[in-house]
C-alpha cells in the first residue's frame, strides 16, 4: 500500500474533530512530502536537529509539533516556528519556553505531559505533581506560553482494559483542570492521546488529537 492509501484508510476510522498528527520522526523529507500531498498538514517530530533540517526542506505551511522529550537547551532552535509542544513536564522547561517565546515575540502553545502509564520509562508530571504545578499559578503570569491541554501515553500492553483505564484517567484530569484552572481559557481544549496501536480506544475515551506514525509511513 502507498502512503496515500494508508492515509485514506486511516481517515475512514477517525471521527470529525479529531486531529491527526503524522509522526514523521526518522522518516525522510520525501516521504513526508507524499503525506503532505494527500492534504496532511500536522507533522510530529521528536528530535530537534532532525526537525530543524526537515523544516527547511518542506513547505512552509506545515504545522510542526514536537512530541518527544525536550531538553531545555534545545528550545531555542524550535521556538521561532514550533506550533505545539506536546511534552511540557516541568516548571524549568516552561521557564525556558517562556524565555524563547519572548525572544521570538510569539506565544508558544504547549500540552501538559502527564505520566499515566505503569511504565517508569515514560516521562511527564505525575497527576499530583501537575496539580501542584497548576495550583502554584506561576504559569498564569508568563505571556509567551499558552497551555492548550494535556498529553499522555498509555502502557504498551495488549490489555485493552488497562489502556482504556489510563486514557480515561487522562480525560478526567483534563476535565478537572479545565474546571478548576482553565474555565475561561478556550485554548485549553486538546487531549493528545492515542498512537498506532491504541488510537481507537483513545478516541472512544475522548482524544482530540492522535499521533500516528507506522500506520502512515510503515515501519522505520
Amino acid at each position: 500500500m502507498t502512503i496515500q492509501s494508508h492515509i485514506d484508510v486511516l481517515r475512514e476510522t477517525i471521527p470529525p474533530g479529531v486531529k491527526l498528527v503524522a509522526v514523521s520522526k526518522f522518516h525522510p523529507a520525501g516521504m513526508i512530502r507524499q503525506a503532505y500531498d494527500t492534504g496532511l498538514r500536522i507533522f510530529g517530530e521528536s528530535r530537534v536537529q532532525e526537525l530543524v533540517v526537515k523544516k527547511d526542506q518542506l513547505p512552509g505551511d506545515i504545522e510542526w509539533h514536537f512530541i518527544g522529550n525536550l531538553q531545555r537547551n534545545k528550545v531555542k532552535q524550535i521556538a521561532p516556528f514550533i506550533s505545539l509542544i506536546h511534552s511540557l513536564d516541568s516548571e524549568r522547561l516552561l521557564l525556558e519556553i517562556e524565555k524563547q517565546g519572548a525572544a521570538n515575540n510569539r506565544v508558544i502553545s504547549c500540552l501538559l505531559q502527564i505520566h499515566i502509564a505503569e511504565e517508569e520509562s515514560k516521562a511527564g508530571f505525575s497527576p499530583d505533581e501537575c496539580r501542584r504545578f497548576l495550583a502554584e499559578g506561576k504559569w498564569r503570569v508568563w505571556p509567551h506560553v499558552r497551555i492548550a491541554g494535556v498529553m499522555g501515553m498509555a502502557t504498551f500492553t495488549d490489555d485493552e482494559n488497562q489502556v482504556r483505564k489510563e486514557f480515561r484517567q487522562l480525560r478526567l484530569l483534563f476535565d478537572e483542570f479545565k474546571t478548576v484552572y482553565f474555565s475561561d481559557h478556550p485554548e485549553f481544549r486538546e487531549i493528545s492521546m492515542g498512537m498506532t496501536g491504541d488510537y481507537p480506544v483513545a478516541v472512544e475515551e475522548g482524544s482530540t488529537m492522535i499521533r500516528i506514525g507506522t500506520l502512515i509511513f510503515g515501519d522505520r
